[in-house]
């Protein structure tokens, strides 16, 4: 059984929307209308779209929603008044939605939350029930994996990055079947919009990429993501306690091999001859899909 400690996550989104700026605004920029009086977010995490969707729309209301109080908190200081922060879950159907964003959307953005509800159909039925006539609702799920490190580190089996994405869609299968009350989604999320009664469902994919080598703040910014990715699939800290106990469930699964967990283990230490945060040849290029469905005039 795998739970997710959202507390304990907190920080990690905070610093993931801290660090997603550029992307966040470019991405919004693209979803905006000028008409738009109200806009929402999600799922939002640490805040990091819903902040550039109210930089996008300065005319609009922009609602920041998640169900964890302490992610709340944190979007909220990251907002810094540009947003109204409000506390909901998706898993509770549509009206405390509804009642936290106050009047029907132009606009819903939902990134990476939706596949966290037991039943991402009902989820997906909805936010779309909260869209306003010609409103739109922009789910980002799915994409392709980020690659980061070379094949062949000079350290184990080449193919490490290949092995760790197997492991995580792993971790990913068990998450999703720990979910109380869960149910399968055994279709895309076009589908998944079309059958909640949107329009004009449409998919696009944002290539980011950032060559090598990277700025220091942005390869630290990579080595932490390794580091939390190691942390959810062992159940503990990297070498020297740098981690910061996100809480997963998962001690029960071998999810990677012991040599590629020693490998890992190798990487992170900051103090050891293999560390990643002192190369130069790690990148950046990701392919994250944005799915936009209308809802009928």
């Amino acid at each position: 059984m795998i739970e997710i400690d959202w507390a304990g996550e907190a920080g990690r989104l905070r610093a993931s929307a801290e660090g997603e700026t550029d992307w966040n605004t470019a991405v919004a920029r693209t979803l905006v209308r000028d008409g738009d009086k109200v806009v929402a977010d999600v799922g939002c995490g640490g805040g990091g779209m819903a902040k550039a969707l109210a930089e996008a729309v300065p005319g609009a209301t922009v609602v920041a929603i998640d169900a964890d109080p302490d992610v709340l908190e944190q979007a909220r200081q990251h907002t810094a008044g540009l947003v109204r922060c409000e506390l909901a879950s998706m898993d509770d159907g549509a009206e405390p939605l509804r009642r936290a964003i106050a009047a029907p959307a132009d606009l819903i953005w939902a990134s990476a939350s939706v596949h966290h509800a037991a039943d991402q159909q009902a989820a997906v039925d909805a936010l779309a029930s909260l869209l306003a006539p010609g409103g739109r609702l922009a789910l980002a799920e799915g994409g392709l994996p980020a690659r980061h490190l070379p094949w062949d580190l000079g350290i184990g089996e080449p193919g490490l990055e290949l092995r760790l994405d197997v492991a995580q869609d792993r971790w990913f299968k068990v998450m999703r079947e720990s979910l109380p009350g869960s149910v399968p989604l055994p279709y895309g999320w076009t589908e998944a919009m079309t059958r909640a009664g949107l329009t004009d469902v449409t998919t696009r994919s944002v290539l980011s990429e950032t060559p090598a080598p990277l700025s220091p703040e942005r390869l630290d910014g990579v080595v932490r993501q390794f580091r939390t990715r190691i942390e959810r699939l062992t159940g503990a800290e990297p070498a020297h306690g740098h981690g910061h106990g996100h809480g997963h469930v998962a001690a029960d699964q071998e999810w990677l091999s012991a040599e590629d967990v020693e490998v890992w283990q190798q990487l992170l230490d900051p103090d050891g001859p293999q560390y990643l945060g002192r190369r130069a040849d790690l990148a950046v290029l990701s392919v994250r899909s944005i799915h936009l469905g209308h809802a009928p005039r």
